[in-house]
Parts: C-alpha cells; sequence; structure tokens
C-alpha cells in the first residue's frame, strides 16, 4: 500500500495543542522545544522517567518547566491512551525503538512491541478521538539497498534489516487506518534521513566521531568508509515535521532529508577540519543491514510542505561540536 496526497484536502490545521510520542528522545525533545516557542501546548509522552533516566532528564531540561508543557511517563504498549489525547490538533508519533544493528538479536520482540503494537493502540485511540492528523516517523531504512539514485516516495521498499521491517510496517498501519471509511484522522509518514545535531544518540556516526576527535579515542567504522548517507541537521527536520501536521496533504509518505550525502570518511575530514585533531580509524566488516547509500528525493518535501533543508554538514557538525564542549563544561563543573 502506498498513500499519495489528494487534491480534496481539508483547510490547514491551525495547531494549538499537541501531543508528542518519544518526548524525551532525540528529535522528540526538539520537537517539543520548537512548538513551545511557536506558542503550542505539549503534552510529551515517553516511557524513560526524566526522574531516574540521565538521557531522557537531559534532553528535557530546557523544556520541562516551561509553560504550555505537560510530560507524562507512559508506555504506549500498555498505558491508558485516550486521556492523553483530547482537544489536540496533532499527534506527533515519534516513540519506538532505534537502531538497525540491535533488530537483529534477542531485541526484537521489543521492536515489534514498540514500533507496530504500540502504534496500533496509539491509532486506535487517535481514529476513536477523531484527532484531525497523526505525523509519524518512519525512516530512510524502508528503501533497503539503492542503485544510488535518490530514493522517491514511490518507489519500491525494500527493508534490510528487522527494525527497518518494522518501521515501514508502523507507517502501512498508520496510513491504513486513515483510508478506513469515514476515518476524520489523516496520517502523514515521514521518512527521515539519518538526522544528527546536538543531543545525537550516542551510537550515532557523527556524535562517535565528534568525541573521537575531542576525547582522542578511536572510531569505529564498519566497512570501507565509502558509505553515503543523506545526514539531515535536526533543526531541518524539526521543521518539515511541524509543517507535516498542517500541511493539505493527507495520508502521504514524504521524505525528510538533505537531498545529497556524504561519505563516513567525509565526516571524519570534516571533524578534523572543525576540531585540528588526528582521529584514529579502526576498521571492522561492514555489518547486515547497513546499505552502500541512503539519499533522498526531496520533491514531495517541497511540493507537499513548501519546505527545504537549510543547514549543510559542515554547519550542522559545529553546531553539534559546540553542544558536545558545552555539555562537557557542564558535567566538568558539576564533577
Amino acid at each position: 500500500m502506498h498513500a499519495t496526497a489528494h487534491a480534496d484536502t481539508p483547510p490547514q490545521l491551525l495547531l494549538r495543542r499537541a501531543v508528542v510520542t518519544g518526548a524525551a528522545g532525540f528529535i522528540g525533545s526538539h520537537l517539543c522545544q520548537a512548538l513551545l516557542s511557536r506558542g503550542v501546548s505539549v503534552i510529551g509522552v515517553d516511557r524513560r522517567d526524566p526522574d531516574q533516566h540521565h538521557v531522557a532528564a537531559a534532553n528535557l531540561a530546557d523544556i520541562r518547566n516551561e509553560p504550555g508543557f505537560i510530560f507524562v511517563t507512559g508506555d504506549l504498549r500498555t498505558c491508558a491512551i485516550e486521556p492523553l489525547l483530547p482537544e489536540s490538533d496533532v499527534v506527533f508519533h515519534l516513540a519506538g525503538i532505534p537502531g538497525v544493528h540491535p533488530s537483529w538479536g534477542a531485541d526484537f520482540d521489543d521492536y515489534v512491541a514498540s514500533n507496530i503494537s504500540a502504534t496500533q493502540r496509539l491509532m486506535h485511540a487517535t481514529t476513536r478521538l477523531r484527532i484531525p492528523r497523526l505525523v509519524v516517523a518512519s525512516s530512510s531504512s524502508v528503501y533497503g539497498a539503492t542503485d544510488g539514485r535518490p530514493s522517491a516516495e514511490t518507489d519500491h521498499p525494500r527493508p534490510a534489516s528487522p527494525y527497518a521491517v518494522t518501521k515501514l510496517a508502523e507507517e502501512q498501519l498508520c496510513l491504513a487506518h486513515a483510508a478506513r471509511p469515514g476515518c476524520a484522522t489523516t496520517v502523514v509518514a515521514l521518512r527521515f534521513f539519518t538526522v544528527y545535531g546536538p543531543r545525537q544518540r550516542e551510537d550515532m556516526f557523527i556524535q562517535r566521531v565528534l568525541t573521537a576527535a575531542t576525547t582522542g579515542q578511536s572510531v569505529r567504522i564498519y566497512g570501507d568508509g565509502k558509505q553515503r548517507r543523506d545526514f539531515t541537521y535536526i533543526d531541518d527536520a524539526v521543521t518539515a515535521t511541524i509543517a507535516a501536521a498542517s500541511t493539505h496533504a493527507h495520508n502521504a509518505v514524504i521524505n525528510v532529508g538533505a537531498g545529497g550525502g556524504a561519505c563516513l570518511l567525509d565526516v571524519v575530514e570534516h571533524a578534523r577540519d572543525l576540531t585540528h585533531r588526528k582521529i584514529n580509524i579502526s576498521t571492522r566488516n561492514a555489518r547486515s543491514g547497513d546499505v552502500p547509500t541512503t539519499c533522498a528525493d526531496m520533491s514531495a518535501a517541497r511540493r507537499l510542505l513548501g519546505w527545504t533543508p537549510s543547514i549543510d554538514l559542515r554547519t550542522g557538525m559545529a553546531s553539534q561540536l559546540h553542544w558536545l564542549a558545552s555539555r562537557r563544561s557542564a558535567l566538568s563543573s558539576l564533577g
């Protein structure tokens, strides 16, 4: 099933109140912050309790006491969802288990429960309460290995990992709900391409490279380092996500990327230039699920969201490096 935008679309939504699942995560926390700055009231939901989970606490530190922000610790696999949703204009569904490589192992059941079963519970509640719009975070990994050309939303998905299979199932599950006769909830699924920036997860490549550059540790590269990724800066990704809440397009799949790409060795070179430090590389064999190239065809994003990315890789890495230095300085002052 592939959903497309329809010409007979409803008027644009006026955002006053939003629910963000996965609010304590990398993208989710930035999204909450951006919505609050626009005067939108936000209910943030995450199964990680910031009083007990240090990453969640750090991600939410700047907004936890903001007027208009309510944080709820809740696991979408089991918690009551409907009480979170009334009077909301949009649900941004970012919650889920990330990561290609762990999905091959014993954690796969958690991927299914968190990325598919929890989404089914959320969609049931969202459509039952007739929330106007749901924006769901999908992934460029659904495309799998390509011939190197930019991936378009009309391309046949060929997920190359269990994680990618669950993300494809997640987006299509949401679209299937929205396609039911009489459904008042419209869906926009965003296929994110390698989002990076301040608060990026520790296991992600740019974060690992910058950490290596500033600590003297070596950075591990799987394969020859020539794999190309469409690195997308967090502020650009958030702007596109907010645009998806109010676009006239509905029941659509849209790429969110930079529309270009750089290989892993290019990232290392940028880090060397920014830090003026040597970076030691250790190489390992390529891992299952890694694909040679990801690159987004941005035509639909420009047409349906009126959005194009504005932050180039070097500028974005410089911002992430500044954040990393500030965080280290803050931790040192505490210790």
